[in-house]
């Protein structure tokens, strides 16, 4: 175990340096600069706001510079924030953003498991094909149109909650709703066709041939089995829901990060744009290896790579 953890160590730190390479060089690569939009600058502003933020500098300073920041932790000042670093706005935005992913991973998961589970164990009737008909619309409806659906149907036609805005916990349902229903719906369809494989075995009919209830059988012999798949998506998951609000924060209007990036790529703001791209990416590369250690928490029949029996 030990061992391995160390070989997945190494790995991110490697994934992260070739990230953090990959978005200097597209970030120079890309036409004009921070400043060249404000036609009000003359030119001679322009060029010692460049001198300033060290943008004169050859390619190779620069880059150096930025991987000593980027180790430290530090993604620099904003160019377009005044008196402001990209720290300052990871700090302040990520945490709205970070609380709107997890209440919809959370409903995601959860509603996503029960219409699985429900839909296996009644194959072929009616719940079955109420639950694939959930799925199917989640997948199909993109997020922001079902974000338009909710925010027409339940605040301005039944008034229940606010249309949009960030102020009390009536404000992150509907947002919620809207970023967990495609993976909600992937994951129901996901959990589904894996309790229909697990039902299927052998160990599941021995235990039916005992007389065991269909309770015992589907909590204790199926359920986790079943759920592996839904443990490996859950990595991802968990990294495109946090850094995939930004769509939805820019509808309800809601001041996380997502509405910084988005706002820096309008800007040519690229310290932001590089800064939340290498932060976003830590988190899946992370989230990613704890999912790795977890397979083997919830089956101990999973030998990790490297992995001795025993460990």
């Amino acid at each position: 175990m030990a061992k391995y953890i160390v070989r997945r160590l190494l790995f991110i730190l490697l994934s992260l340096y070739l990230i953090v390479t990959a978005t200097f060089f597209l970030m120079r690569m890309a036409p004009g600069n921070p400043f060249a939009s404000e036609k009000q600058l003359p030119p001679e502003i322009q060029a010692a706001l460049n001198e300033h933020y060290g943008l004169d500098q050859p390619w190779y300073v620069q880059y150096g510079d930025y991987l000593a920041r980027v180790a430290q932790f530090d993604f620099g000042p904003s160019f377009k924030w005044k008196s402001r670093t990209v720290n300052d706005l990871i700090e302040s935005g990520f945490p709205v953003s970070l609380a709107l992913g997890l209440q919809a991973i959370l409903i995601a998961v959860s509603i996503g498991v029960l219409l699985g589970i429900i839909a296996a164990l009644r194959h072929n009737k009616w719940q079955d094909y109420t639950a694939m008909i959930i799925a199917v619309l989640g997948i199909s409806v993109p997020s922001f149109i079902m974000a338009s659906v909710l925010q027409y149907i339940f605040a301005i036609e039944l008034k229940l909650l606010p249309v949009a805005r960030w102020e009390s916990f009536a404000h992150t349902i509907l947002p919620s709703l809207a970023l967990a229903s495609s993976p909600m719906a992937f994951i129901a369809r996901l959990t589904r066709s894996s309790m229909l494989e697990v039902m299927a075995n052998d160990y599941i009919r021995t235990a039916k041939s005992k007389g065991l209830s269909e309770r015992v059988i589907t909590v204790k012999h199926a359920i986790r089995n079943a759920l592996l798949p839904v443990v490996t998506y859950l990595g991802p998951l968990t990294a495109s829901v946090v850094t995939g609000s930004f769509v939805i924060e820019k509808i309800f209007g809601i001041p996380g990060l997502g509405s910084h990036f988005v706002t820096s790529i309008n800007n040519r703001d690229y310290t932001v744009i590089m800064g939340v791209t290498v932060f976003y990416s830590i988190i899946l590369l992370m989230a990613i290896f704890l999912v790795d250690i977890a397979y083997g928490l919830i089956d101990p029949r999973i030998k990790l790579a490297g992995g001795k029996k025993g460990e």
